[in-house]
């Protein structure tokens, strides 16, 4: 059986070269989306040059979450304007 994936968006991020979309215009001022990743240095770096094209400012984190019962490793990130 085949797998289909979408093609890469410049939106998309792939900090452990797996495809994370996130829809950036549905984040507004004080919002935040936690990304599953274990590449964390590179995923912030990702999100940064994405939040520099949006001329945004934000923060982030290093976090461990609970998904689904299970701890996750990732990225938080907070959009700040």
């Amino acid at each position: 059986m085949a797998v289909h994936q979408k093609p890469l968006r410049v939106s998309d991020l792939t900090p452990d070269e797996v495809r994370i979309a996130v829809d950036w215009d549905a984040m507004g001022v004080g919002s935040s989306v936690f990304i599953p990743c274990i590449n964390t240095t590179k995923a912030k770096a990702q999100v940064q040059t994405m939040a520099v094209k949006r001329c945004w400012t934000i923060k982030t984190r290093v976090a461990v979450e609970k998904m689904r019962s299970r701890n996750v490793f990732g990225l938080r990130i907070w959009r700040t304007t």
